[in-house]
């Protein structure tokens, strides 16, 4: 019980280090305290503050760059047609009349559950198309036939280029007769005449997407021609 009533009795003082009680001397001594100095580098705390930068891309500089882009593009492929030159042996064709004498024209094509055409390309397909016309210009008109998709190209568009190069089959920037008129963006069309004004007449089939025949004329630069094989 004394004990409890000396506990009680006492000031609720708080102990500062060392044991000493408040009143003393006010000033923080280390070595009471037993703390550590640390000692501060002059090169560290002569160092500048700095901050991340941002910088903004507004629209108009990201289209800016789209566009410069796309331009240079097109002047690398417009160079890189303009060096072609047309070697090695072709067919020569004797221009025929223009019109849809393509003989499935009625076919279902693939986008709608059809098949594959005698030429072993999907019906009205802009490829099965120009197999045809290369056929009809070698005097073809049924099997055996002489182009298809085994010896010709593969039913992608984009790859007939490369299957003519690798054959080793002409290609020019320079368009003839009866040529395939090669675009980047996976379509062929059949070279029907090369007029005298920079243009080209050209005929096919899904020329945007449709899976129709069409006609039109185009700017000589507009595509590569590959030169219908021997």
């Amino acid at each position: 019980m004394p004990a409890l009533v000396g506990t009680l009795a006492l000031p609720a003082y708080a102990f500062l280090p060392g044991g000493r009680l408040p009143g003393g001397p006010t000033q923080f001594s280390l070595s009471v305290a037993e703390a550590q100095a640390v000692e501060v580098s002059v090169n560290a705390g002569g160092a500048t503050l700095s901050t991340d930068g941002y910088a903004v891309t507004t629209k108009a500089e990201i289209d800016a760059a789209a566009a410069a882009a796309a331009e240079a593009e097109a002047e690398a492929r417009a160079a890189e047609l303009a060096s072609r030159a047309a070697t090695g042996d072709y067919a020569r064709v004797a221009q025929q009349a223009e019109g849809d004498d393509y003989p499935w024209w009625y076919e279902t094509p693939d986008d709608y559950g059809g098949g594959l055409s005698p030429l072993r390309y999907y019906y009205r397909e802009c490829v099965d198309f120009v197999a045809w016309r290369l056929n009809r210009d070698a005097g073809v008109y049924g099997a055996p036939w002489k182009w298809d998709w085994s010896n010709l190209a593969s039913g992608s568009a984009w790859t007939w280029a490369d299957s003519w190069r690798s054959k080793g089959w002409p290609t020019s920037s320079e368009p003839v007769v009866g040529a395939v008129a090669w675009f980047p963006y996976n379509h062929v069309a059949y070279v029907q005449a090369v007029n005298g004004d920079g243009t080209v007449t050209i005929e096919e089939y899904n020329w945007n997407s449709d899976h129709s025949y069409h006609r039109r004329t185009i700017s000589v630069g507009d595509a590569l021609y590959l030169y219908p094989p021997a």
